[in-house]
């Protein structure tokens, strides 16, 4: 199977199975979970999987982007889809302000991002903001309330995002961006502009966690500011992405089936130990397979789409 029909097939299973998902299971809010971590998942493989960029701060985006939508829907009387853009150029937007970031390497701008998504949530919740912001007592859109379209609308973005990811995965423009992760000296002196395609790689994972926290926001219609600046946002969406492997499209898919199958199975049957399970797996996870388990197919000659 040529490489492009590959890529195809895992998107269209993929998207066929969250459209018909709550036929087959009726919780859709467990659905709607699932794209939204998915989604994000993909948003941060673009960066990472692809520069070598690990945002611990990702989640600023996807909360810039939820109250941003918010607004435009209250304040502004926007259609909620025409807000959910506007959730997303806003984190776009907020990505260009701060891309110097990457001027930052390694740690440095894993703290880096991880500060300004600090200084949002601070900024947001702040009292003194709350004519704007409506500051800690959070944002209410029941008025906008409606799951069905917000799902149908969660699920366009995630076709958009997997779409994004597999033209990565098989373009010049991806390879390029992979050259520049293993060695952007040498990348640089092959002739490909470095900064701009760690920008553009950049601003396109900040563009998608906007959108997906418009749709959040629409979908759940009242939430606080610790709700969509929460860090455990970042944290699951990094991990389904290392534990199924950056640089591919069914890596992330992979990551987020079965860390968030697991997490939801741990969470019921055994609660009270949920955090140190799932703990020790990302130890395990860090320790022995670093890579994320589509490299052990690709140990194998397998080329992962």
């Amino acid at each position: 199977m040529r490489n492009g029909y590959k890529a195809g097939f895992v998107l269209l299973v993929t998207l066929l199975l969250f459209a018909v998902g709550t036929h087959l299971y009726s919780n859709e809010d467990m659905w709607f979970q699932a794209m939204v971590y998915l989604a994000l998942a993909q948003g941060i493989n673009i960066l990472y999987g692809f520069t070598g960029y690990l945002p611990f701060g990702y989640v600023g985006f996807f909360g810039t982007g939820a109250y941003a939508a918010s607004l435009y829907m209250t304040d502004f009387h926007l259609n909620p889809i025409v807000a959910i853009l506007g959730g997303g150029v806003t984190a776009l937007i907020v990505g260009l302000l701060l891309s110097p970031l990457l001027r930052l390497s390694g740690a440095y701008f894993s703290i880096g991002s991880l500060a300004a998504s600090q200084m949002i949530y601070y900024t947001v919740s702040n009292p003194a903001l709350q004519a704007v912001t409506n500051g800690p007592y959070g944002m209410n859109l029941e008025a906008f309330y409606n799951p069905a379209e917000s799902y149908t609308v969660m699920l366009v973005i995630l076709a958009f995002t997997l779409a994004a990811t597999a033209y990565l995965r098989y373009s010049r423009m991806g390879l390029a961006l992979r050259a520049t992760r293993e060695d952007a000296v040498s990348a640089a002196m092959a002739g490909i502009p470095v900064v701009r395609m760690r920008i553009t790689a950049w601003l396109l994972s900040a563009t998608i966690a906007g959108l997906v926290g418009g749709a959040f926001a629409w979908h759940i219609s009242v939430f606080y500011p610790n709700t969509v600046f929460d860090l455990n946002v970042s944290i699951f969406a990094i991990v389904f992405t290392l534990f199924g492997g950056g640089a591919s499209l069914l890596g992330p898919i992979i990551g987020m089936v079965v860390l968030y199958g697991l997490y939801n199975w741990i969470g019921i049957s055994a609660p009270q130990y949920f955090q140190l399970i799932y703990g020790v797996l990302i130890v395990m996870l860090v320790l022995f397979l670093p890579n994320g388990i589509m490299s052990l197919f690709r140990k194998k000659g397998y080329d992962v789409p």
